[in-house]
């Protein structure tokens, strides 16, 4: 097996810098891209244990920072703020907070509660209405993400990250109009973004291309999902509206599990390296609170050992 170059190699102290940003800005310095993971909060106890076995083994290829879900209608909310405490104690957190049926009272409480946590970010996101309550969204005193990121900055000094839709957001009629909502959110306070899930490099690209031309400078790091088990990763695709290459939906036909796992991690390791290659800030692995694919993922595209 080749080895393989690695991109990252700098042993940075995170708890020297302060936020996301410098830490991406600190990278940058490099000439390095950064390396971070996501968590989702656990359903129950035999889930927990996996989550903490998971987040262990990760912290051992001192990831630049990591980021914690949040529930629709902030169904896990008690969970997702226990986890963010626990592991913002150990490296940069960004928690995610979602604003659907959310008063402006009760978002200024979980507000609070990360800063007393020790979070390094919150990623202000308008979430989607749970299965039990579509209409959610009507209930709460705050309609969108641009008014959760005015909300955050106005109230606290964490820094405040956004979401960005490299295939458009579903209720946005084109590129032009989600870039200029992601400038609108620059200018509300927001200083970087990570990516909703994709699976090009054009996805991306194009967005960054659009973003700049409406006028946002922030950072977009870009999310990653390993393509372990290719049943499941189509399946998330398809409810998320990310579009699948057709070259890897091809590659992937009639392929059993062993064989398809190997497919679709090459292409998630490739499609790492090319959105490095493109210029991206880093790469945030979106774990599925499991280590074995998000460190294949991270060490094929050089960003650990």
């Amino acid at each position: 097996m080749p080895e393989i170059s690695l991109l990252r190699t700098t042993a940075i102290d995170n708890s020297s810098l302060k936020n996301i940003t410098a830490m991406l800005s600190a990278r940058a310095a490099l000439k390095e891209p950064t390396l971070s993971f996501e968590f989702f909060p656990p359903k129950d106890e035999a889930s927990e244990a996996t989550l903490w076995a998971t987040f262990e083994k990760l912290l051992e290829v001192s990831p630049d920072f990591v980021s914690v879900t949040y529930g629709a209608g902030g169904s896990n909310r008690e969970r997702s703020l226990a986890v963010v405490d626990r592991m913002a104690k150990s490296v940069l957190t960004i928690g995610h907070l979602t604003c659907v049926g959310a008063t402006r009272e009760s978002s200024i409480e979980i507000i609070r509660q990360f800063e007393a946590s020790g979070v390094s970010a919150i990623l202000a996101l308008r979430g989607d209405p749970p299965k039990d309550d579509p209409e959610a969204l009507s209930k709460g005193s705050l309609k969108s993400a641009l008014e959760l990121v005015e909300l955050v900055h106005e109230v606290t000094e964490l820094e405040v990250g956004v979401a960005a839709f490299p295939e458009v957001h579903p209720e946005s009629p084109n590129m032009a109009h989600d870039s200029m909502v992601l400038a609108l959110k620059e200018q509300a306070g927001a200083t970087f973004a990570v990516t909703q899930l994709f699976f090009s490099l054009k996805a991306y690209t194009d967005l960054v291309a659009s973003a700049k031309a409406a006028g946002s400078t922030m950072p977009i790091v870009p999310g990653v999902m390993p393509i372990s088990n290719a049943k499941q990763v189509i399946r998330m695709a398809a409810m998320s509206g990310a579009a699948m290459p057709q070259e890897l939906l091809d590659s992937l036909e009639g392929l059993d599990d062993d064989a398809a796992r190997k497919v679709g991690m090459a292409y998630s390791i490739q499609l790492s390296k090319d959105l490095i290659a493109a210029g991206a800030p880093g790469i945030h692995i979106y774990s599925l609170n499991q280590h074995v694919a998000a460190l294949e993922l991270a060490r094929g595209a050089g960003l650990c050992q």
